[in-house]
């Protein structure tokens, strides 16, 4: 297995913040593309999301989306760095950045003047929503496409509580930041057999609802609808849920018919497959949502760890719940290597996740650590062979 970058030779010009874009810079980064961010004159606030250490600024999350990355602080109201910006991107095959169209405009970084600078750029603009739309231009965070999309009337359905919620975790970021990793990836290979730049826009509200229809739009697809609302309703089935087992939670999906059937048969519950409601596949198919309200009922019988025996014995696909902080000690992922322990030069021992693709053909070596604000300002600068920029300063 070749120990090289996958990405190596690609260079590319990083001027996102937050989850969205930094999402997308650091899978790039981790496969091998170099990447420098220009960070604002006040740092990118994932800076301050959790508790650093010992280094205010080198905040966990900051820590993990902006890996492998050099990072830069040039004041581009200064002429040098403005030189510095434009012979970093002369050099870079992609910039991809997450700046308001007016702003990006003002600042003399539009799609035409940095082609003009590098004419077979990738220029990459991770958007809230798609610019052809009346909504171009709206600011747009996580909160904002969750509740735009459809996610945030999701549970509600499920539960019966209308009021509207968000699901706790930033989904519409990180969505959106596999969609802007998948169109680098194809606007690259598109460079790569013409020789052509392009554009490229990847908006968030767009990509988080083609995220969620492709099971949640389903008899709304056909005109007229051939139900209503025409959801997926197993998704929105609320018995379909983890269960409660004698010590904890556990959950099971026999999903085809034939591991329903060993599921009651494994369980010592043959008998309810007796019942005129689950005497055959049609009726079982029909009830359900019956079905699981037994699984839940006969769940407490046994502990969690006799379950997921019990149903690996039995070809019926089941899972305990587990907490966040619990995978840390995960046998899956420690064996997978997904999260392994490494140093970082001022932060001290951290839990890294890593890549979860894996390549035959590729095994790549540790990224570099986050750093701290402009750590390679002056590097960078010299190495384009500018004068090094005067560093920004907030306010």
């Amino acid at each position: 297995m070749a120990r090289q970058n996958m990405l190596e030779g690609i260079r590319v010009t990083d001027l996102t913040t937050v989850f969205f874009g930094p999402y997308c810079t650091q899978t790039l980064a981790d496969l091998g593309a170099e990447v420098i961010k220009l960070e604002p004159a006040e740092g990118d606030t994932s800076r301050l999301v959790g508790n650093p250490p010992q280094t205010p600024g080198m905040g966990p999350v900051f820590m993990r989306l902006n890996r492998g990355k050099r990072i830069v602080d040039w004041d581009l109201k200064s002429e040098e760095g403005r030189q510095a910006m434009h012979r970093l991107i002369e050099t870079s095959d992609v910039l991809i950045h997450n700046i308001r169209s007016d702003a990006v405009q003002r600042a003399g970084l539009g799609y035409e003047e940095v082609r003009r600078l590098r004419p077979d750029i990738v220029y990459v603009h991770c958007t809230g929503f798609d610019e052809r739309g009346p909504y171009a231009g709206l600011q747009a965070y996580d909160d904002i496409i969750q509740a735009a999309s459809g996610m945030a009337q999701l549970l509600p359905m499920v539960d019966g509580n209308p009021q509207p919620r968000f699901l706790p975790a930033a989904i519409a970021d990180k969505v959106s930041g596999l969609h802007a990793v998948y169109g680098v990836l194809a606007a690259i290979i598109h460079k790569l057999r013409t020789g052509e730049g392009q554009f490229v826009e990847v908006p968030m509200f767009e990509s988080m609802v083609s995220f969620n229809m492709l099971e949640h739009l389903c008899d709304n697809t056909f005109k007229p609808a051939t139900t209503s609302p025409g959801y997926y309703q197993r998704q929105l089935d609320p018995t379909r849920q983890p269960m409660r087992t004698r010590d904890g939670f556990i959950a099971f999906a026999p999903y085809l018919d034939d591991r329903w059937v060993r599921f009651f048969e494994a369980a010592g519950h043959a008998h309810v497959l007796r019942e005129p409601r689950f005497i055959d596949k049609p009726t079982r198919r029909a009830n359900m949502s019956q079905m699981f309200e037994v699984m839940a009922a006969i769940a407490p019988e046994r502990t969690t760890d006799e379950w997921l025996a019990l149903m690996k014995e039995a070809n019926v696909p089941a899972m305990r719940v587990n907490r966040i902080d619990e995978l840390l000690d995960n046998p899956q992922l420690l064996a997978s290597g997904l999260l392994r322990e490494r140093d970082h030069p001022t932060e001290g021992r951290y839990v890294e996740v890593g890549m979860p693709v894996r390549f035959s053909a590729h095994q790549p070596a540790p990224p570099s650590h986050a750093v701290g604000p402009g750590e390679h300002s002056e590097s960078v600068a010299r190495e384009l062979g500018v004068v090094p920029a005067p560093r920004k300063k907030p306010g």
